[in-house]
């Protein structure tokens, strides 16, 4: 197929980063999405920092950790203590998480548009700023779902109810007995639906369907003008988005790999013609466009009248 021209690549050397980002959308066919870390931590989600020691003042004292990330992964000393961080950890990071003033941004900036979201962030932003959830992706799991630690059945349950239990009635960093879940398959202890160091989580029903959409889609968009657009992932997990958005910027001509993030990261030689870095702040950068945009309308509502 014929190679398109992005005019942004051609001719937004001056532009703003907001202006950069809104040519691109009015430009593309469709969006391809990745939320990485980064995104959460742009409305103040961040695993370090006084969100931490703040929750978790009893357990930083006997640990020495330095954040969220570092406990998460952590050898606990047995199941009453590791659930008794797990349920605090849950509440924070989901049932508890504030609306993110981004993700209403974001969802405003994306309506009407042909667009779909894959995130690495196992927390609750998509679904309380509304999003239609089968336009997200969750590839990384959900922390108000449980899985059995051994992966004997592919199902994952909803955790929430346990969650509060679990914050009510713990006493000394640790959960009662009877609050600790086992799965109702095997008897192993169940866990957190995440995927782990060795890129294993259980998958259901759901998951599969999520993943399908978002297979649909790309195929779909795969000849088509399409924007990939990453929003504040790292380098904790790479194979999760983006290696794979490099690899597809790299095999679809058409695409366009932009990439907003903080933080200097290496670009692909072979992709640096069709990618544009914005080293902008992801909140202010969605907050400069929706105020551009009104500024626009506003003055197209004076115009006509």
């Amino acid at each position: 197929m014929e190679k398109t021209s992005w005019h942004v690549l051609s001719n937004g050397e001056y532009l703003t980063a907001s202006s950069k980002l809104s040519m691109a959308l009015d430009e593309a066919d469709a969006v391809l999405i990745g939320v990485g870390a980064g995104m959460a931590a742009a409305d103040g989600f961040t695993y370090a920092g006084p969100r931490f020691t703040q929750n978790f003042p009893d357990f930083i004292e006997k640990y020495r950790w330095l954040d969220m990330f570092q406990a998460s992964v952590f050898e606990f000393e047995n199941l009453n203590e590791e659930w008794s961080f797990f349920s605090r950890f849950v509440d924070l990071n989901y049932m508890s998480q504030p609306l993110g003033e981004s993700y209403i941004r974001l969802k405003e900036l994306l309506e009407g548009r042909n667009y779909h979201i894959i995130t690495s962030n196992a927390d609750n932003a998509f679904e309380k700023a509304g999003f239609d959830k089968n336009k997200v992706f969750d590839m990384q799991g959900k922390y108000n779902l449980l899985q059995c630690s051994k992966g004997c059945t592919p199902k994952r349950y909803n955790n929430e109810e346990l969650m509060k239990d679990m914050i009510d009635r713990q006493r000394g960093m640790k959960v009662p007995d009877d609050l600790i879940p086992y799965c109702k398959e095997c008897g192993a202890p169940m866990e957190l639906n995440r995927r782990n160091h060795t890129d294993w989580m259980v998958e259901d029903a759901r998951f599969f369907k999520e993943q399908k959409l978002y297979k649909q889609f790309l195929q779909e968009y795969a000849d088509k003008k399409l924007l990939i657009l990453e929003l504040g992932c790292g380098y904790m997990a790479p194979q999760v988005i983006k290696h794979p958005f490099q690899n597809m910027t790299e095999n679809q001509s058409n695409s366009l790999y932009m990439t907003v993030n903080l933080k200097d990261y290496s670009i692909p030689q072979n992709i640096r013609n069709r990618t544009i870095w914005l080293q902008e702040d992801i909140k202010d950068l969605l907050l400069n466009i929706q105020q551009e945009q009104q500024f626009t309308k506003m003055n197209f509502y004076e115009t006509e009248q």
